[in-house]
C-alpha cells in the first residue's frame, strides 16, 4: 500500500507545486497517473523514489518511508525517468553492473524482453538509438521484478510496434502483488492497459477510479451531433463526437481514457458526483 498524507512540496518557495497532497494506492494494479504539463506527475513519481524531499507530510510505501531511502526498500523499487543517460558499454556489461542491485533481477527474462523489442543483445548502449536504449530500460525495468514500478513517459521514443510490445512484456511480468505506475501525455497508448486513473490538477489529486468504476458508471458513445441530451460531455473526434453520460443502462462501454481525461479537467465535481 502506498499511502501519501498532507504531502507539501516546492522547487521554490514563490510556486509551491503539491499542497497537503493526499493519495492512497493498493498493490496488485496498473495506475495511470495524468496530468497537463506542470502539474508535477514527475516530481511525484521522484518523491515515491525518494530522489527528492518533501517540505512535510508522509510518503509510506508499506512499512517504508519512502525519503529515508533504505537499501530494503530501494531494491524493490524501479523508476524509469523520462531523461536519462546510459553508460558506454554492452548491454550484457548493463545488466551484469546493475541487475544486483535488485533482489528478484532476472537476466534470462532481461534478456528475452530485449529480443522481444528486436534489440540486439550483443549491441553497445553508446550505438544504439533512443528508441532502442528506451526498449533496453524498459526490458531492465520490467526484469528486476521490482514490487513498485514507476514509468515515466515509457512510450515516448517507440514505434508502432514497440508500442504493443512494451504493453506485452509489462502484462508478461506483472505480478499480482506489483504496483505500476505510469506517468504518460500518450493516453492512446495505454488505454488497454491501465486499470486505474489518476488524475491530478493544480497540486492536487482530483480523480483516482478504477477503470471498472468507469464502466459501471460512465457511458461512452459516438455521435454525429455535437450535442446529445443527458450528455455530460463532448469531444470531436474523427467520425464524429464522443459523448460521455451517466450510465443508466448497466451496458458496459470501452473508456477513452484521453476523452475522460479532457472531461474531469473541465468539470471534476460534476464527474466525481457519479461516484
Amino acid at each position: 500500500m502506498i499511502t501519501i498524507e498532507k504531502l507539501n512540496f516546492a522547487y521554490s518557495k514563490k510556486n509551491p507545486l503539491f499542497q497537503d497532497l493526499e493519495l492512497k494506492l493498493a498493490p496488485g494494479k496498473i495506475y495511470g497517473l495524468l496530468g497537463k504539463n506542470g502539474t508535477g506527475k514527475s516530481s511525484l513519481l521522484k518523491l515515491l523514489t525518494g530522489s527528492v524531499f518533501p517540505k512535510s507530510g508522509s510518503i509510506k510505501i508499506e512499512d517504508f518511508n519512502a525519503p529515508s531511502r533504505r537499501p530494503a526498500y530501494l531494491e524493490d523499487v524501479f523508476f524509469l525517468s523520462e531523461n536519462y543517460e546510459l553508460p558506454a558499454i554492452s548491454i550484457d556489461a548493463f545488466a551484469k553492473a546493475n541487475g544486483p542491485l535488485y533482489s528478484k533481477f532476472d537476466a534470462l527474462k532481461f534478456k528475452s524482453f530485449v529480443q522481444l523489442f528486436e534489440v540486439d543483445y550483443n549491441s553497445n548502449l553508446e550505438k544504439l538509438s533512443y528508441g532502442q536504449r528506451k526498449k533496453v530500460l524498459i526490458s531492465f525495468a520490467i526484469a528486476t521484478n521490482a514490487r513498485y514500478l514507476f514509468l515515466d513517459e515509457p512510450t515516448n521514443g517507440l514505434d508502432i510496434p514497440s508500442k504493443s510490445q512494451f504493453r506485452k512484456a509489462l502484462l508478461s511480468g506483472f505480478k499480482d502483488d506489483q504496483t505500476v505506475i505510469i506517468s504518460t501525455h500518450q493516453i492512446r497508448d495505454l488505454n488497454q492497459l491501465i486499470e486505474s486513473v489518476i488524475i491530478i490538477e493544480k497540486g492536487q489529486i482530483i480523480f483516482n477510479k478504477d477503470v471498472f468504476e468507469l464502466e459501471e458508471k460512465l457511458f461512452f458513445t459516438r455521435s454525429l451531433q455535437e450535442t446529445e441530451e443527458g450528455s455530460m460531455y463532448s469531444e470531436m473526434m474523427p467520425g464524429g463526437y464522443v459523448h460521455v453520460f451517466p450510465n443508466t443502462t448497466g451496458d458496459i462501454s470501452e473508456v477513452e481514457l484521453e476523452v475522460l481525461f479532457n472531461a474531469v479537467i473541465k468539470n471534476p465535481s460534476l464527474f466525481n458526483q457519479q461516484f
